[in-house]
């Protein structure tokens, strides 16, 4: 675990929306499970993507079960129906909404230009994850936006809305973006274990 961005998003109050996001991924982090149950109490989020895995709703019912014991907020990603029946939040995928119904949680999103910002932000998004932000394991050799033009894109993002930074982020490379617009993080690697000794802090 990044102990400065786990720094970063523990500081100041407990807000509404957590400001620390675990993303899991099937190859970079198959099982992650104890991942989530080190994260801090109350003061994190999970997004579910785990895509092409025959066992995501497996996957999905132990995650949701921990992250109601820690007070983690879940959401699912692409998948309404999946969503609904862990009584989880939905991810959108540059504001795409897949399915018809509003979900029973929050509603984030993914988004790589102010046209996905827009597009999140009219679908319900409450957050969106602008990206990739910096290089990313995730996507090696990728363009990605840099501080600038994360920076510039996070401007035009209507006013009530939450832009997190998701991509490379670590806690030196998240000091390179605004403080006043990056209101989250995303994270795989940099958030997959934790200090124990710190993981109830609140």
């Amino acid at each position: 675990m990044d102990l400065k961005l786990l720094a970063w998003g523990l500081r100041g109050k407990r807000t509404a929306l957590p400001r620390l996001w675990l993303f899991t991924d099937q190859h970079r982090l198959a099982d992650p499970r104890q991942s989530v149950t080190a994260l801090p109490r109350g003061r994190a989020g999970v997004v579910l993507r785990h895509d092409g895995d025959p066992n995501r709703a497996a996957l999905g019912r132990d995650l949701a079960r921990i992250c109601r014991q820690r007070e983690l907020m879940l959401v699912v990603a692409g998948d309404g129906r999946l969503a609904a029946a862990l009584k989880a939040g939905l991810h959108l995928r540059g504001g795409l909404r897949p399915c018809a119904f509003r979900p029973r949680g929050i509603v984030t999103s993914s988004a790589h230009s102010v046209r996905d910002l827009t597009r999140a932000r009219r679908a319900g998004a409450a957050l969106a994850f602008l990206s990739p932000a910096f290089a990313t394991g995730s996507h090696p050799g990728a363009p990605h936006l840099g501080p600038l033009r994360w920076s510039a894109i996070a401007r035009h993002a209507p006013v009530c809305q939450m832009i997190g930074a998701l991509g490379g982020v670590t806690g030196t490379t998240i000091a390179r973006l605004p403080a006043g617009r990056c209101h989250a993080v995303g994270a795989i690697g940099a958030l997959a274990t934790i200090d124990r000794a710190v993981s109830d802090k609140r």
